[in-house]
Order: structure tokens, then sequence, then C-alpha cells
């Protein structure tokens, strides 16, 4: 299924299931929430974002080249200011694969096809899952050990496919490793890729201990 798309650029990953909180101030974006919230149904005020390949968010530096698979997003909440800008809510819905973009409206549309996940019996997610777990745990202990403070403690979502995408958000990972995992095409792709990235950060943690872990990320994840 192909549709077009409002396309917001960014220096991150985003991902299915995970919550997104942005600042918006370029007048560009602001056009781009007003154009959501003019849809009449809710459910429709939906964009993508695009992890940027090369280039900045803002100004004339701005996008020179971005990845082209991205998450869609479902706008949730936008507060505005009396001065225009926004601070909005959203949460991702799904991947999509940009296809052509589009550049009649102030902000980038494009046209994407929206990305399946393929169907993998229980027993085989059950088995990824478990593993991935046990290299997390030791990961988390490792980082924890290192900060000199318990992190990434918070529950984890049951179901398999959701738990890859909220352990590729949590985990301190370059921007080109979480493009990775989102692009994987199955859940399981997704889990060995995950751990396989883990025990790299592990090995390097090993090899310099003196090096203070690197700022272990904040986003948030919601089941709808």
């Amino acid at each position: 299924m192909e549709r077009l798309l409002p396309i917001f650029p960014l220096g991150l990953v985003a991902f299915p299931g995970m919550t997104l909180p942005l600042h918006v101030f370029e007048e560009r974006y602001r056009t781009l929430v007003r154009d959501l919230l003019a849809v009449e149904d809710p459910e429709e005020r939906v964009f993508g974002v695009v992890a940027i390949r090369e280039g900045y968010e803002v100004g004339s530096f701005e996008a020179r080249s971005m990845y082209r698979t991205g998450c869609l997003m479902h706008l949730r909440v936008a507060e505005a200011y009396p001065d225009g800008r926004y601070d909005i809510s959203c949460v991702g819905r799904g991947r999509v694969r940009v296809l052509e973009t589009d550049s009649d409206r102030p902000y980038l549309r494009a046209h994407v096809a929206l990305l399946t996940t393929p169907e993998e019996t229980e027993e085989s997610l059950h088995a990824e899952t478990q593993a991935t777990l046990a290299v997390f745990t030791e990961y988390r202990a490792a980082v924890s050990e290192l900060r000199g403070d318990e992190v990434m403690n918070g529950s984890l979502p049951a179901d398999p496919e959701l738990m890859s995408y909220a352990l590729a958000a949590t985990c301190s990972l370059p921007l080109v490793d979480r493009q990775h995992l989102l692009e994987a095409t199955g859940t399981s792709d997704r889990l060995g890729l995950l751990r396989r990235q883990l025990r790299g950060e592990l090995r390097a943690m090993r090899a310099l201990p003196s090096l203070p872990a690197t700022e272990v990320a904040r986003s948030g994840w919601s089941p709808n």
C-alpha cells in the first residue's frame, strides 16, 4: 500500500510503538503541524520521520540526504505557543519506505510504501527473545556499573516485535546501528542483529573500562 505523507527529517531513528516528543519552531514544520491538525479525523494525522544521513535538521544546512526507511508517526498531542511554535507528542505506528519525494509544500512530502513484518512461529520468536534478553541483561549490568547507577531497568513489552523496537530505542547505539535495526525485515532478524550489536558494545566497554558509558537513550514506548 502506498500513500503520500508529510516527512519530518530528524537526526534520530524513530521506531514503531515508541513515543517521540518534538519541539517545533521552524516555520515549515509549524505549517506541517497546522496541516495535520486541520485533518478532520484525528486518527489520520500521520506523517513520516526519516533519519538524516547527511546534513542537519534545521537552518540553511538542512538535510541533504536521508535514509529511505523511516517510521510512520501518529500525532497524538499538540500544544501551541502564542508565537506559533508547538510542543507535540507522537507515537510510531509502523515502518515506511520512501519511494519518491515531493516538494509542492513548504515542507518535504514523500510517496511511501507501508512495510509489513513477516509472520514467524511462536517457538522461534520465544527462542530469539530469550537469547536477546540474556545479552541485554549483561549489557545493562555493564552500563550500570560504568555509570554508577541502575539504568534501563524499566519493564519491557511482552510482544517480541514491540520488545525489539523498545530495546532498539533504549540501548545506547549509534544512529547507523539503530537504522539497521529499523530496516531489519523481521523480528527475529532484528533481535539477532541487536544481540550482535550489544556484544560489540560489551567488548568495547571491556577494552576501554576507563571511558564513561555513552548517555543512555530515554525514548519512551507506547503500546498504542
